[in-house]
Parts: structure tokens; C-alpha cells; sequence
């Protein structure tokens, strides 16, 4: 026996769906974010690869370790001239 095939009902779109007015009310949602927290080793190890522009960089925005160890470089460097 054959039984005819119906039409599948019509769907439309959520921004159809809604007025023009509630489409613009909806406020976006502020990104979630991550806070990591690295071990002091780590830390040290990441502070003894970075490279000479990150830590002046870093001095300049007012990082006090950046700046002792800039200080300590110059120093340094006026020795051996």
C-alpha cells in the first residue's frame, strides 16, 4: 500500500521569528576568562628565557624586577668597557 508524503512543516529562523526591537535589547555577554597561576619555578625559569625587549618592555610598565635587572645589566656592561 502507498501512502502520499507530506510537505515537512516550514521552520523559520529565530531572527525571523523576533521583532526588530528585541533583536537590538539583547546585550552581548562578556568573554569568560581564565586566570593561570604558574609555579615560582616556572616563573623564575620564564623570567631567565625571556629576551631583552620583553624586559625592557616590562621595566617601562613599571615591573620592579625588570628594572633591577636592566640596572644590573648596565652595570655590568660599564664594568667591562
Amino acid at each position: 500500500m502507498v501512502s502520499p508524503v507530506a510537505s515537512p512543516p516550514q521552520v523559520r529562523a529565530q531572527a525571523e521569528v523576533q521583532p526588530p526591537a528585541a533583536r537590538q535589547s539583547a546585550k552581548p555577554q562578556p568573554a569568560a576568562t581564565d586566570t593561570v597561576k604558574i609555579s615560582v619555578a616556572a616563573q623564575g625559569l620564564q623570567e631567565a628565557t625571556e629576551t631583552q625587549a620583553q624586559t625592557t618592555k616590562e621595566a617601562g610598565s613599571g615591573d620592579l624586577q625588570a628594572k633591577r635587572l636592566l640596572a644590573q645589566e648596565a652595570a655590568a656592561h660599564a664594568v667591562t668597557k
